[in-house]
């Protein structure tokens, strides 16, 4: 098993190979196809269930993208709510901060849903299907979980409420 603390870039540099192979033209729909594990040292190298790359308990990692070339935004948050956000507001800027007590009670409470797990790519066989909309991927330690911007998706429940505390507790904000 991989040691607790990992160095940040290591960790960017993981979301970011990652988020390349996530966000392309479609995502896996079984396990078997599932993506790479990031580099050794990473807290993105982890395995989950059905071999899915896991966040350790209680950080989450956030992958954004608008269609297939836009920038790419990595926020990654800690068990303490510390967070790093990567070219959070497309500007090729990295920003830290912490977020308030209270969001992290939140967070915390919604990454140890036992519903969140249900939420997984795996679970739903979940397949990217629009083109050019804002693609977001959470990764958790239940496991990666996406959702696009499209007419008609349904979001998994837990997860777009973590999505939205992190998009709204953050300075910065996706723009298509």
């Amino acid at each position: 098993m991989p040691p607790v603390s990992w160095s940040r870039p290591a960790r960017v540099s993981a979301a970011a190979l990652l988020a390349a192979a996530l966000v392309g033209c479609s995502l896996p729909g079984s396990a078997a196809d599932g993506p790479a594990p990031g580099p050794a040292g990473s807290g993105l190298s982890q395995r989950g269930p059905g071999d899915a790359a896991t966040a350790g308990k209680g950080e989450v990692s956030l992958l954004q993208r608008v269609g297939t070339d836009g920038p790419l935004r990595t926020l990654n948050v800690e068990p303490d709510g510390r967070w790093e956000c990567v070219d959070c507001a497309g500007d090729g800027v990295t920003s830290t901060g912490v977020l308030n007590p209270e969001h992290v009670t939140r967070l915390q409470g919604l990454l140890a849903d036992p519903g969140l797990a249900k939420e997984s790519d795996q679970v739903r066989r979940y397949q990217v299907v629009c083109i050019d909309a804002l693609t977001s991927s959470l990764i958790t330690s239940a496991g990666l979980v996406t959702s696009q911007d499209c007419p008609g998706e349904e979001h998994p429940p837990i997860a777009h409420e973590i999505l939205l505390l992190l998009t709204q507790a953050t300075p910065a904000e996706m723009t298509a």
